[in-house]
C-alpha cells in the first residue's frame, strides 16, 4: 500500500509508553484497513507487557478523525460489505474496550462521527479548543448506531441525543468538556502535549494490576457490546444501501 493509503503505526518509549497513530490524508477519515490495522495494534499493545499505558492519537494539526471513508461508503453495494464496513469501527471501540491498559486519547481537531465513537473509547481524553465534535450520521440517511453505546456512555444520553439530532451542527470543545467527553481542553497542542506527557508517565510507573482492575471498573455493564455492536453495524449496513444515503454521499463527494 502506497502513502496515500495512510498508516497505522506503534512507538513504544523506553517508559512504557506505547503510541498509537493513525493517518490518511482524506482529513483521517478511515478506510476499512486501517480500521482493522488499528483494532489490532490496540489489541497487540494490551498483551505486549512492555506496554504500560497507551496514548491514541492521529497525525495532522486540525483534523483528529473525520470518521468514515465516504469513498469507501459510496462503493458499498450489499449489505454483506455494509455490515463488514460498519464493523470497522465497532472492532477499534471494542478493542479499546477490552484492552487491559488504561489508553489516553490526544484529540488536537475535529473529531466527526466514528471519530467521535474513538475519543469517547478511550479512558482519559485530552483535547485542543479546535476539537469541536458532530455525529452526522443522521445527515446521510443512517445514524451513529455504531458509535452510540460508547458516546452514551461517556457523555449521557441527552448529550448523545443532542449531537445525534442536530447531525449538522459542530458542538465545540467547551460543550464537550462540559459532558464528560474530554477530561481537559488546551489552548494550544503543545500545551496538550506537555499534559499527556505527564499523566502518561505516572500512569507507566504504576502498579499494572492496579490499572488493569480499574479498566474493569471502568467499563463494567459493557460485557454485551460485541453483539450490541455487532446489532448495530447491521442496521446501518442495511440504511446506506438506501437512494437517500446514496444521493447524500454522492453528493458530498461532488462538493
Amino acid at each position: 500500500m502506497g502513502a496515500n493509503d495512510g498508516y497505522v503505526e506503534i512507538k513504544n518509549s523506553s517508559e512504557g509508553i506505547g503510541i498509537i497513530e493513525f493517518f490518511h490524508p482524506q482529513s483521517n477519515s478511515l478506510p476499512s484497513h486501517l480500521l482493522d490495522k488499528l483494532a489490532l495494534t490496540i489489541t497487540e499493545a494490551g498483551s505486549d507487557t512492555n506496554v504500560k499505558v497507551i496514548v491514541l492519537k492521529s497525525a495532522g494539526e486540525r483534523t483528529f478523525c473525520a470518521g468514515a471513508s465516504f469513498d469507501e461508503l459510496s462503493s458499498i453495494r450489499n449489505k454483506k460489505e455494509g455490515i463488514k464496513f460498519f464493523s470497522g469501527f465497532a472492532n477499534v471501540i471494542n478493542a479499546a474496550r477490552k484492552c487491559p491498559k488504561l489508553i489516553i486519547g490526544r484529540v488536537q481537531g475535529k473529531a466527526v462521527g466514528g471519530g467521535v465513537g474513538m475519543a469517547s473509547a478511550v479512558d482519559y481524553c485530552f483535547a485542543t479548543k479546535y476539537s469541536s465534535v458532530k455525529l452526522s450520521e443522521l445527515a446521510i440517511g443512517i445514524g451513529p448506531f455504531v458509535v452510540g453505546p460508547a458516546v452514551e456512555r461517556k457523555m449521557g444520553l441527552s448529550a448523545m441525543s443532542s449531537l445525534a439530532i442536530n447531525a449538522t451542527k459542530w458542538f465545540d470543545a467547551n460543550w464537550a468538556s462540559s459532558k464528560g467527553l474530554y477530561s481537559e481542553v488546551f489552548e494550544t497542542t503543545q500545551e496538550m502535549d506537555e499534559h499527556i506527557n505527564k499523566l502518561s508517565q505516572k500512569l507507566a510507573s504504576s502498579h499494572d494490576n492496579a490499572s488493569s482492575a480499574l479498566k474493569k471498573i471502568l467499563w463494567e455493564g459493557t460485557e454485551k457490546w460485541d453483539s450490541l455492536l455487532n446489532e448495530r453495524a447491521k442496521v446501518s449496513g442495511e440504511l446506506i444501501l438506501s437512494d437517500f444515503s446514496k444521493k447524500a454521499i454522492a453528493a458530498i463527494l461532488n462538493k
